[in-house]
């Protein structure tokens, strides 16, 4: 095993989403995750949500299941489980059981709308949750908001969030011996993402009017631009030296209509050149003029695309693993690296002896 996290033992209730994607990032950076799953006639096809675990099939409307899944919680640092309000409680597998037996442990809840509050026990997906934070309505076309994946909710607002939260917690209960529970909802988390915006929304320097703010489509220097081959180029040149190369490097720094960068009565015909100027050539062409110069600009690769950019092949970004690409483990660790591994099935009392084993 390696990574900074080895040697941490982590319950993972089976769920999907934002709970086993943080399982997968603590899997990878050396954590010794147990995956409590329903049982399965055949193993499951490994998948990156589920690698680098050891599964256990338990029903866990059997007592006797039950016992064996506190057992395992009683010997576990942290349990992550992403069920609904409530269901924990009743297979009598909840936080105030857990802790009764296991003081220092760090029972992690992953949920969209959170514990507590009216819509606790609602149903709901990412696009939901993303909707009631206010960051959805930030995001999109002036017509219409547009789905930002379900990387602002369950990944960004969600995983990150609950790994942030349960490492914390760990630190303090290895500290302290006092574990506690996590709360982790993606509404909170989606809605802290947007922390600057609700700030600059309160000073009045951003409008709940999507398109006409600097960062979200309403300056035509930060933006995506169509090229003459269908593909897609992205600048974002907001400083001014950097508008300044920008221009040069566009022939465009002597054209009256892009004098004044932050001129809103100039942004309909700096949009209308620049959209005529990258349509005029394919998108190898503004890559060769701009690429890897101070004008803050990337091509808009396609995952297809992605893996073979020299950038991410240099770093090994993207590989080919069970027949799929796999973004390689983030951060990087200089000392301790992450490493993807494999998922395995065992049984709950080859992962209880274990883990006896090391306290010996």
């Amino acid at each position: 095993m390696s990574g900074p996290l080895t040697g941490v033992r982590v319950v993972e209730f089976e769920a999907i989403g934002p709970a086993p994607f943080a399982c997968m990032i603590l899997s990878d950076m050396g954590a010794d995750v147990v995956r409590i799953g329903r049982p399965r006639n055949v193993p499951e096809d490994p998948t990156a949500m589920t690698r680098g675990r050891r599964t256990v099939g338990l029903d866990l409307k059997k007592a006797a299941d039950q016992k064996t899944a506190m057992d395992l919680m009683a010997e576990a640092e942290i349990v992550i489980e992403g069920m609904r309000p409530g269901v924990m409680e009743r297979l009598g597998l909840g936080p105030d059981e857990a802790l009764r037996r296991n003081p220092a442990l760090v029972f992690g809840r992953m949920t969209g709308w959170g514990q507590t509050g009216p819509l606790a026990g609602a149903a709901g997906h990412d696009i939901n949750y993303v909707a009631l934070s206010g960051a959805l309505a930030a995001i999109g076309t002036p017509d219409t908001p547009v789905p930002p994946l379900n990387l602002v909710g369950d990944f960004g607002g969600g995983s990150m969030f609950l790994l942030t939260g349960c490492l914390a917690a760990l630190t303090h209960a290895r500290a302290t011996g006092q574990g506690q529970v996590v709360d982790a909802a993606m509404i909170d988390g989606a809605a802290l993402l947007m922390t600057p915006f609700y700030e600059r929304v309160s000073q009045q320097q951003w409008t709940d009017r999507r398109g006409i703010n600097m960062i979200d489509g309403g300056t035509p220097w930060y933006g995506v631009y169509p090229c003459a081959d269908g593909a897609f180029v992205s600048i974002g040149p907001i400083e001014p030296h950097f508008y300044a190369l920008f221009l040069e490097r566009a022939g465009l720094a002597t054209d009256p209509d892009f004098a004044d960068q932050n001129n809103p009565a100039s942004f309909a015909a700096m949009r209308r050149k620049l959209s005529d100027l990258f349509l005029s050539q394919p998108r190898a062409y503004w890559c060769d003029l701009m690429e890897g110069t101070d004008v803050c600009f990337a091509p808009v690769l396609t995952m297809s695309e992605a893996a073979d950019h020299p950038q991410m092949a240099a770093r090994g970004i993207i590989s080919i693993a069970d027949g799929a690409m796999r973004p390689a483990p983030a951060p990087r660790f200089s000392v301790t690296p992450s490493v993807q591994r494999p998922g395995d099935s065992v049984t709950a009392d080859a992962v209880l002896s274990g883990w006896e084993a090391q306290k010996l």
